[in-house]
């Protein structure tokens, strides 16, 4: 009976195991399209969005707490139906109109499929709380066989994240009641944090309008990964042609 029961903990273990290794397969996916974009951004366009990223993956006592909260069956099936930011990415750009590019960016992925879209930047939660949250399902290919997972980005300005850093220590300190002064001193800093994006947002048109009309880089010089190539002249008079 013992020998038994050993062998079906090792069973489940293995599915567990297997599990929790495909979300982490789609987040190794999602990065790398990520790390994809931020570099064609700053190739082609001189700019890259994305300040910094961070992945994570719910721990197995994260899951079950959340199984007991949502009251949901305990099996692995009901699991991915019903926990959907189990494998979770933040994306923290410069300025609110890099978080719609980005989520734009990864919405024209052909292998994304986008569930679900909140925007709690034009909508903001109660406590001033502000994201854009995006819900995804991304092919995993394993050697047997293909799996759907589910993937939840959030994408938020620097100010967005350092508020929403201090919210969260604020309400685990409390113990998830926050008291009254504290709560609009948060709402507060919100409503300041929102002001300051989009002053930067007006400035980083004005300076990026600027640098259109006045830039004189030398545009027969391509750059990759700190090395510079020259391009021919006759070769980009020849491709001029070919365009007219």
């Amino acid at each position: 009976m013992e020998t038994k029961k050993l062998q079906q903990l090792k069973q489940l273990r293995n599915e567990m195991t297997r599990f929790m290794m495909t979300y982490k397969f789609g987040l190794d996916e999602m990065n790398t399209k990520l790390q994809i974009l931020k570099e064609e951004f700053q190739h082609i366009h001189d700019y890259n969005p994305i300040e910094h990223m961070k992945s994570r993956l719910k721990s197995p006592e994260s899951i079950l707490n959340k199984i007991y909260q949502k009251n949901i069956e305990l099996s692995l099936d009901s699991i991915k139906e019903n926990i959907r930011d189990i494998a979770g990415i933040r994306i923290v750009c410069s300025f609110i109109s890099d978080i719609y590019k980005v989520s734009e960016m990864i919405e024209q992925q052909e292998d994304v499929t986008v569930i679900n879209i909140k925007d709690y930047i034009n909508k903001p939660k109660p406590n001033g709380y502000q994201s854009l949250h995006l819900l995804l399902s991304i092919p995993v290919f394993l050697s047997d066989r293909v799996e759907q997972v589910f993937v939840e980005i959030q994408i938020r300005t620097v100010a967005m994240d350092f508020w929403a850093s201090l919210e969260h220590k604020i309400y685990y300190k409390y113990n998830k009641e926050v008291p009254d002064d504290l709560t609009k001193e948060l709402k507060y800093a919100a409503n300041v944090a929102s002001e300051l994006d989009y002053r930067m947002e007006k400035l980083h048109s004005e300076i990026k309008s600027i640098k259109d009309d006045n830039d004189e880089e030398n545009l027969s010089v391509l750059q990759l990964n700190n090395e510079k190539f020259h391009l021919p002249s006759m070769f980009l008079e020849s491709l001029l042609k070919d365009q007219k």
